[in-house]
């Protein structure tokens, strides 16, 4: 039987904390093939030191921080964060960045509960366009699509694959209405 995923914010203390969870959900991500920013082999050193970042955005109010968790383990087994700061011609814009979901706890619904909360984030924090991009042709695109999401394009050789060569990025935004 599968365990019931709670979806929740976490305070800078806390992602300071799950550290180690988090860049679990990285590493695991990076491995398996997606292009999230960073190289293969993704060590634990740049993986902490990217969520020690991320902690201290949400510390500074820049960032929101959410993760998914089994409700009976504990194992963080997705993340989604919400980037606020943006340029002061842009304040009611956010990101949404690194929607990661562990690849062992995949096809349980888990990234779409992500996104949800994540619009939901955004909204009662009063941003009315979200934007993001992702692999093209991947599970992620189909994910946003479902959701609602609106392509605007594609954007060739925009990243790296994890252990090299060029993919293709899909931009997509969607208009939601604030809180």
């Amino acid at each position: 039987m599968t365990e019931s995923i709670t979806i929740r914010h976490l305070s800078a203390r806390e992602a300071r904390e799950q550290i180690g969870a988090l860049s679990a959900v990285l590493i695991d991500c990076v491995e398996g093939g997606a292009s999230v920013s960073f190289m293969s082999p993704l060590t634990r050193e740049r993986a902490d030191a990217f969520w020690q970042g991320v902690a201290q955005g949400v510390a500074e109010g820049e960032r929101i921080l959410l993760v998914a968790q089994e409700d009976t383990s504990g194992w963080i087994v997705g993340t989604v964060q919400i980037v606020l700061k943006q340029p002061e011609n842009q304040p009611h814009r956010a990101d949404i960045a690194k929607m990661l979901v562990h690849g062992r706890a995949r096809k349980r619904g888990i990234g779409a509960a992500l996104m949800r909360a994540a619009e939901d984030a955004a909204r009662k924090a009063g941003k009315s366009v979200l934007v993001l991009d992702t692999v093209t042709g991947g599970d992620a695109e189909r994910l946003y699509e479902r959701a609602g999401w609106t392509k605007s394009g594609v954007i060739p050789n925009y990243a790296l694959w994890p252990k090299g060569g060029f993919c293709d990025t899909t931009v997509f935004y969607k208009q939601v209405s604030p809180a």
